[in-house]
């Protein structure tokens, strides 16, 4: 049997900074949420990207310390 391109673990570089450290449940280097960090050596590469693009907007929304989360 074999596994379709959707369960197969994807190939983004990990958007890990080396800069861990949580706020809540947030990391406040890369952005990603912990269930997203866990996730990420399984997740197809779609889903990767899906994760990189919701961190890119939390790490935006960070900078503007105005804007409600």
């Amino acid at each position: 049997m074999t596994r379709s391109n959707q369960s197969l673990p994807g190939r983004q570089p990990s958007p890990c900074v080396r800069k861990c450290c949580l706020d809540d449940d947030e990391c406040v280097g890369c952005g990603r949420l912990m269930a997203e960090i866990l996730e990420w050596s399984a997740a197809s590469n779609q889903r990767q990207l899906q994760i990189v693009a919701a961190a890119r907007q939390r790490r935006e929304q960070r900078q503007q310390p105005w804007v409600s989360r």
